[in-house]
């Protein structure tokens, strides 16, 4: 192999090398064949130049890895990558090599015939800025097309790539690193050279990493907006699953809206970004996806596809190939595996109402949810992730409604679920949620820690052991669990609002209110988040606020949590009349809570029409009874059974469910209020008067103790 240095006029000087018909100018960072640039990432162009100044050596793999990436936990794959890129550009065959030599396991070695060049760097930039002159006369079709693009202006001394179109714009080929034509293409390498130094004022991610943004839809059909989100979730959870790879928590729409790329990495601590639009037209789809770099900014890959919508499997499936070649490297697998999660089913149809139920469920309509992943089922009785969904919807909807079929609708829909994928990190966590309202915590917990083990049932499964702390009364070790599931997944509505009803459940009633907020924040469009946050407010004592959350809520979408708790805002205004007719209108939006039936028994019994309020009474007792056998940890659920069976004469059971309420020892205050009732309707007003005292000190607000009739009537009441 022939070398030679051609030494310039004296002065600092630039250094060239050359082999067959390329040119490779490592001041000005350019490739060039044959007289014709060619685009390199700037990681495969700083793999080439250490290459070439160690001409004939074998350089290590680990030894490469250390130096461009700092071994930063990245995996061998993303140097195999950039080696073939290299080939594609250097026009090299992996199998007769005519430069890069590959060391199987080992590492690689140049093999070029060489000729190394110095120049005085004036000249070089001379001949650099003379070439960048004449490619802008001729900028690149593509950016011509799209028209211009307004660039964010860099720090001093950097330069970069193109900045954001709008994920609908028109691409039309796939580019790892889409530079701007002309004039800036020999300014972008120099940031590849900007990379590449060691670390200064910002901050570089340790591993790879990226956050999936809620993809957009662009429909002309508001409805649409399912197929989107649903694709977004989707894809989050694929990539969740991919080895070497940090995804952040799934954000929910609306939760980082106007914030841009580096905002969002710098706030969820990623490298990267994907976000997309998505247009649907009848039978075609339009998906713009684009992955953005976090700390500059800018685009590092971008695509349009328009197809058929039986063929968004394949759209998918390349998008998150593309993310993971980025930023992992080649898989061991193939992709196959990626590939596999983003095609759960064969059927189109299927796959349509699967992500009708998926945005169902997130939403909290529990009936619609199912109502779609049935139909899933109808086009594809085999599709897992259907009947998985209905087991979550089912669980939902038991605790929602406290109802005892609710809860067998569950255990038959998830044990469904388990015989047909019992790896499914959604299946472990769906029985997780079913043992522990069951009262088995032991199960529980061991779904739970399986459930675990799936990056996209981590977080949910984390809140799952959390709430089994909390049912046997490990309250600082249920904080600890809620800290970690959010510390994890800080934009997880679900873990803020449970966090909520555990610290309701403590008696802080001022953090449940903020922790419901914070959810709320991130999801707004729920309801039933805002009639939790009127409940809170309510038990408080912030009637005016809570008036206008629970309005809100049913404004939302009407249910029977907030229209029963504007009923007890007429009950305590006095108006008996009017609360037990907006009371029986939440018994019909859901017949199966006993609650609503209970307060109707509370409300008739204050406007003097006794048959009526046994009737709800006996309704409300009925339902509580086969609540308390499946939910034998519900403190407050035990003592409003105690209060009902009271009202119906059925006395000899109140005494044993009054201290199994307050041994239990979660939610005293409700739970002391229900006892300060029933002992004042059995004529134990000591007993009645200490209950009154203690729900006071655990911050029950003072319009719902003075506002109740029983207790107003027992003279136990404040005028």
């Amino acid at each position: 192999m022939d070398s030679l240095r051609a030494v310039g006029q004296g002065g600092p000087t630039s250094e060239r090398y050359r082999f067959d018909d390329v040119l490779v100018d490592a001041t000005a960072h350019t490739l060039s064949r044959n007289g014709t640039a060619q685009t390199v990432e700037p990681k495969a162009f700083a793999v080439l130049l250490i290459l070439l100044r160690r001409a004939g050596e074998l350089v290590g793999r680990d030894d490469l890895l250390d130096q461009v990436w700092g071994h930063r936990h990245v995996t061998p794959g993303v140097l195999t990558r950039v080696i073939a890129q290299l080939r594609a550009v250097l026009g090299d065959d992996s199998q007769h090599p005519r430069y890069i030599q590959t060391h199987h396991a080992l590492g690689y070695r140049f093999i070029g015939d060489l000729l190394v060049e110095a120049m005085p760097i004036a000249a070089a930039d001379a001949t650099a800025e003379a070439g960048s002159v004449a490619q802008a006369r001729a900028p690149d079709r593509e950016t011509e097309d799209r028209g211009p693009i307004a660039a964010p202006v860099p720090p001093a001394g950097e330069t970069g790539p193109e900045p954001h179109p709008h994920p609908d714009e028109p691409v039309h080929r796939a580019r790892h690193w889409p530079w701007f034509a002309g004039a800036i293409a020999l300014a972008v390498v120099a940031l590849g050279a900007w990379l590449l130094q060691p670390r200064g004022g910002l901050l570089q991610p340790k591993e790879p990493s990226i956050a999936v943004l809620p993809f957009t839809t662009l429909s002309d059909t508001s409805g649409d907006r399912y197929f989107a989100e649903g694709l977004a979730v989707e894809m989050h959870s694929a990539l969740a699953g991919v080895h070497g790879l940090k995804v952040a928590t799934w954000i929910p729409p609306g939760a980082v809206a106007g914030e841009d790329a580096r905002t969002i990495g710098n706030r969820l601590g990623v490298a990267t970004v994907l976000d997309a639009s998505v247009r649907r037209d009848r039978d075609r789809v339009r998906i713009s996806a684009r992955l953005s770099d976090t700390r500059t900014g800018y685009i590092l890959w971008s695509q349009t596809y328009e197809h058929d919508v039986a063929d968004v499997f394949a759209t998918q499936s390349d998008i998150a190939q593309q993310v993971v070649s980025a930023l992992v490297g080649v898989l061991p697998e193939g992709n196959e595996g990626l590939r596999r999660r983003l095609k759960p089913t064969q059927n189109v149809a299927a796959f349509d109402a699967y992500l009708k139920g998926l945005q169902s469920l997130v939403d909290g309509r529990s009936d619609d949810a199912i109502v779609s992943f049935r139909t899933a089922l109808d086009s594809d009785s085999g599709f897992a992730r259907a009947q998985a969904g209905i087991c979550q919807a089912e669980i939902d909807r038991f605790e929602a409604m406290r109802g005892a079929d609710a809860f067998e609708n569950a255990r038959l829909a998830c044990l469904r679920a388990q015989k047909m994928d019992p790896t499914m990190g959604t299946v472990k966590l769906a029985l997780g949620d079913l043992y522990r309202v069951r009262g088995e915590f032991r199960k529980a917990s061991e779904f739970y820690d399986s459930a675990r083990n799936d990056p996209e049932t981590a977080s949910n499964a984390t809140v799952g052991l959390a709430e089994v702390a909390s049912a046997q009364g490990d309250r600082t070790r249920a904080i600890e669990l809620f800290d970690q599931a959010l510390k994890v997944s800080p934009t997880n509505a679900y873990a803020w609002s449970t966090k909520a009803w555990e610290q309701y459940l403590a008696d802080d009633l001022p953090a449940a209110i903020e922790s419901s907020k914070r959810a709320i924040k991130l999801r707004p469009e729920r309801s039933v988040l805002w009639a939790a946050l009127g409940f809170y407010q309510l038990t408080h004592g912030d009637t005016t606020e809570a008036e206008k959350s629970l309005e809100h809520s049913n404004a939302l979408e009407p249910n029977h949590v907030a229209t029963a708790n504007l009923a007890t805002l007429k009950y305590q205004a006095g108006d008996y009349a009017a609360a037990a007719e907006t009371y029986r209108k939440a018994t019909q939006l859901d017949p199966g809570d006993f609650y609503p039936w209970g307060y109707l028994g509370d409300a008739l019994v204050a406007a003097h029409s006794a048959d009526d309020a046994r009737q709800a009474y006996r309704e409300a007792a009925n339902r509580a009874q086969r609540y308390v056998e499946l939910r034998t940890d519900d403190a407050r659920a035990f003592a409003a059974l105690a209060w009902y069976l009271a009202n119906l004469g059925e006395r000899e059971r109140v005494p044993a469910l009054m201290r199994q309420a307050e041994a239990l020892g979660t939610a005293k205050g409700d739970v002391a209020l229900f006892n300060a009732q029933t002992y004042a309707l059995l004529g134990d007003l000591p007993s009645a008067r200490a209950r009154v005292e203690t729900a006071r000190a655990s911050g029950i607000g003072t319009a719902l103790i003075d506002t109740n009739f029983v207790l107003q009537r027992a003279g136990l009441a404040r005028q």
